[in-house]
């Protein structure tokens, strides 16, 4: 992709006039008379009071309380719930559910028969579509879950395109979320990171009054202890950066780039490191945003 045709996707997502269908993103159903209080004990989120057309982020975490999985809730139903997981994540979310399912009633299975098509800023979904889900998967917007079927998917490709908005790819999403300094699991995060790192223990992606879900004491610990030793936090640079390149502060080595675009990154460093002064070992200094 030029990078003209990348600003301006990146402008349509800005003014909320895209969309993007989701071959990235795997879709995995979760459903029977159990699959709501079951799901719930399991991840962060509030599952039990999801209600149709809505959605919340969640996070799957381990007994230590690091991050296995980043995914979105969708409310189908009582006993039908939907999973969005990007596919560049390492586990799958239904392998990593399914030696929790034991004795209860519930199915995971992939949704092979679905795909996602997200529309970033949106209101409210268009009104050929039937329902939507909001938030977006990208945060404020309207997620669409259209039959996989080759016909289908055509059908609401052409639809959203007569409704004025452009069809955006991969890069500019990824440029889009760079600008708007949002973290993301397994690009900024990592296996070794805990909610708090990025802010998710903010009480939706990880739901400080719902009881308990695996990894929750280890959450709480870190929130009672005060922070955790590292941080990851949106910067703006004063020339091109690069993800990988080593961040100092004062001179000395506090972290890495992780995500860039333009004059935007993401850097995780180290906690007493988070308010700078900060630069790259190239001498590119960075500005926590």
């Amino acid at each position: 992709m030029g990078e003209e045709l990348l600003a301006e996707q990146v402008r349509a997502l800005e003014t909320g006039r895209a969309f993007v269908e989701h071959a990235d993103v795997a879709l995995v159903l979760v459903s029977g008379p159990d699959a709501r209080a079951w799901l719930h004990d399991l991840v962060t989120t509030d599952v039990a009071t999801l209600e149709r057309g809505r959605s919340r982020p969640s996070l799957l975490l381990s007994p230590t309380g690091r991050i296995r999985a980043s995914f979105q809730v969708l409310g189908l139903g009582e006993r039908r719930l939907v999973l969005a997981q990007r596919d560049d994540e390492p586990d799958s979310i239904a392998d990593l559910l399914a030696p929790y399912v034991l004795s209860s009633d519930v199915t995971v299975e992939v949704a092979s028969d679905l795909r996602l098509f997200s529309l970033p800023g949106a209101g409210t979904a268009p009104t050929w579509a039937g329902e939507g889900w909001r938030p977006s998967i990208h945060g404020p917007g309207v997620d669409l879950l259209i039959g996989g079927a080759a016909p289908e998917r055509e059908a609401a490709r052409r639809r959203l395109e007569e409704d004025g908005l452009t069809v955006v790819g991969p890069r500019a999403l990824e440029a889009w979320r760079v600008g708007r300094g949002v973290p993301r699991f397994p690009v900024d995060l990592d296996r070794d990171s805990l909610p708090a790192e990025a802010g998710l223990d903010d009480g939706t992606v990880v739901d400080r009054t719902k009881g308990c879900f695996l990894g929750q004491e280890a959450v709480a610990k870190v929130r009672n202890l005060g922070h955790p030793a590292r941080v990851v936090l949106a910067a703006t640079a004063e020339a091109s950066v690069s993800p990988g390149e080593e961040v100092l502060a004062a001179g000395r080595p506090a972290g890495v780039v992780t995500s860039a675009y333009g004059s935007s990154a993401i850097v995780r460093i180290r906690w007493d490191a988070r308010e700078g002064p900060l630069a790259t070992a190239a001498g590119t200094r960075l500005r926590p945003r």
